[in-house]
């Protein structure tokens, strides 16, 4: 089994990308295998690994379409929707709550009484 480069965080050789590099460039892998892997050591944890991809295989980002834009919308929508009260809280919902802000304290305060 063929291992691949490794090399220290900050030094990979020009031509290589991560993904969020090739994204910003407007590329994705388009299947590519992985070329190289960088590591960036941590102190009391093992070290953080990011893939590399080679620049030159990348192919142009997939545009989006209309579906996938109401697509997306939808999703969008549906993560400011109430669970409780059922209105739109014109923000993201956070995860822990499950509930828009006002809906969570009602509830505390219900709950404390």
């Amino acid at each position: 089994m063929a291992s691949i480069p490794v090399y220290p965080w900050r030094l990979a050789p020009d031509g290589l990308a991560t993904v969020r590099q090739l994204r910003a460039l407007g590329l994705r892998p388009g299947g590519q295998d992985v070329v190289a892997q960088i590591e960036r050591p941590r102190r009391r944890r093992g070290p953080l690994v990011a893939y590399l991809y080679s620049v030159e295989l990348a192919k142009p980002v997939r545009p989006m379409t209309p579906a996938k834009y109401a697509a997306l919308a939808k999703a969008n929508r549906a993560r400011r929707m109430c669970s409780r009260c059922g209105t739109d809280a014109g923000y993201v919902i956070p995860a822990e709550l499950g509930m828009c802000v006002p809906c969570a304290d009602w509830g505390e305060q219900s709950a404390a009484a």
